[in-house]
């Protein structure tokens, strides 16, 4: 069983940092929605890549943009749910659980996401956002 090496505040990501094409989107996700809030956009785009059956391309993020949030500012209420995801994820993926890997994974998900999300015309408003988690589920069934 891998155990979890946990940094001083308990969580293995403290602070997201978004690059710059991240940001980027998301403003213009902010713009056609209206969705004022980066950690609400970014908990949609983080799901929405999670419930992607392929695991994300691994590549270097660049920490180069000033969006920067905390794991709670990022999930809310949801945060320990959101991070059971994530944890749930890598093990379905075959991938450790240690820091580093949770942290790199996180990102990854979090970038495709937002460029799922930026990519899809159909996404307007916040209706369109529901519609999408609609489908979703039922797809599932």
């Amino acid at each position: 069983m891998n155990s979890v090496k946990q940094t001083s505040s308990g969580l293995p990501i403290e602070r997201i940092k978004i690059s710059k094409k991240g940001k980027d989107q998301l403003i213009r996700l902010k713009r056609i929605t209206k969705i004022e809030n980066w950690n609400i956009l970014c908990r949609w785009a983080f799901c929405r890549s999670i419930a992607e059956e392929n695991k994300p391309t691994p590549y270097p993020i660049p920490a180069d943009s000033n969006l920067e949030m905390t794991w709670q500012v990022f999930g809310g209420d949801m945060a320990d749910i959101l991070l059971m995801v994530l944890k749930q994820r890598c093990h379905q993926d075959g991938l450790g659980l240690d820091d580093a890997t949770l942290k790199e994974q996180f990102l990854l998900h979090l970038h495709r996401g937002i460029g799922y999300l930026v990519g899809d015309t159909n996404l307007r408003k916040i209706e369109d956002f529901v519609n999408l988690a609609v489908q979703s589920d039922q797809a599932m069934e």
